[in-house]
């Protein structure tokens, strides 16, 4: 016995493509915009880490792992994306440079990822270590979340 198909029901002809892109939207919570930022900023040399808020410091504290997106806030809107970043650098790198790279990087994947437009990339530099600084500071906040 022969299948029959059966034949594919067509869409309503008011309601094309275009209408449904229209009536749609693709949207992004801020902190996936951080979390892009983040894993970004991990792949710059000199860029050593983030300095969260005190709330960033308090939920890394009570979850299981490492917050990556302290440091960083976003705002998101329809088209557009603005950040705002906290950061260590290493001693002796050039800001300049790990600033234009950070910008083109995090722009790039933005855009890649989600469509929409980095317009504002705002760097806080919050300090200059040595690599034995941010070390020893890494060894220190290891210390503190074990005793917790």
């Amino acid at each position: 016995m022969d299948a029959v198909a059966t034949p594919p029901v067509a869409a309503s002809p008011a309601v094309t493509r275009e209408t449904l892109m229209a009536n749609s939207r693709l949207t992004f919570e801020d902190k996936v915009i951080e979390k892009i930022a983040a894993l970004c900023a991990r792949e710059i040399d000199g860029l050593l880490g983030m300095d969260g808020t005190i709330m960033d410091n308090l939920t890394e504290t009570f979850s299981s792992g490492e917050n990556i997106t302290k440091g960083i806030s976003a705002e998101v809107g329809e088209k557009q994306v603005a950040i705002d970043m906290d950061v260590f650098l290493a001693f002796d790198s050039d800001a300049q440079a790990i600033f234009k790279q950070l910008c083109e990087k995090i722009s790039a994947q933005i855009t890649r990822m989600t469509g929409l437009q980095l317009v504002e990339l705002n760097l806080h530099v919050k300090d200059v270590l040595t690599k034995r600084e941010w070390q020893k500071k890494m060894m220190l906040n290891l210390h503190k979340t074990k005793e917790r």
